[in-house]
């Protein structure tokens, strides 16, 4: 993945470099513009088992900010928000490689340094018993869980 440049950025934005999950880093430039969510509609993507993304709707390109050809091929991990706590994402990956379905309140980074929240649930996709990737699917979260959210979070660090 590859930084973020300041000269693409919306509004003022604070610089921070992000350790991944799958061992990437990335220096990330966040702003304080958030990005409404589409009413009414799914944000939907898949990837593959090491969460390299293989699919994404319309809608997740519309609020991201970035084109298809920019998602595909690259870790999900690309809309990390310096906001969330790496346990989140532990939390995450922990139940998802076991099988189980994933729920939770994230704050997404668009190409743009803008944000968006979402309430997500990630699910393993199975064949033959075996983990072949995972299915994201995003709804609109309640700015009282938001809130929440925000309030646990910056309690994790």
């Amino acid at each position: 993945m590859k930084d973020m440049i300041p000269a693409q950025i919306a509004g003022e934005g604070r610089e921070v470099r992000l350790r991944y999950f799958n061992g990437g880093e990335r220096t990330v430039i966040a702003s304080d513009l958030e990005v409404p969510y589409p009413e009414g509609r799914l944000i939907v993507s898949r990837t593959d088992p090491e969460g390299v993304i293989t699919h994404v709707n319309d809608s997740f390109c519309e609020i991201s900010g970035y084109h298809r050809d920019e998602l595909i091929g690259q870790p999900h991990c690309i809309l990390r928000h310096p906001d969330m706590p790496a346990a989140a994402f532990k939390d995450l990956w922990t139940t998802v490689l076991a099988g189980g379905r994933w729920h939770g309140y994230v704050k997404n980074l668009c190409k743009d340094g803008r944000f968006y929240w979402v309430y997500a649930t990630v699910i393993p996709n199975l064949r033959n018993g075996k983990v072949v990737g995972f299915t994201s699917v995003r709804r609109e979260a309640s700015r009282t869980k938001i809130r929440e959210a925000e309030e646990l979070y910056r309690t994790m660090g």
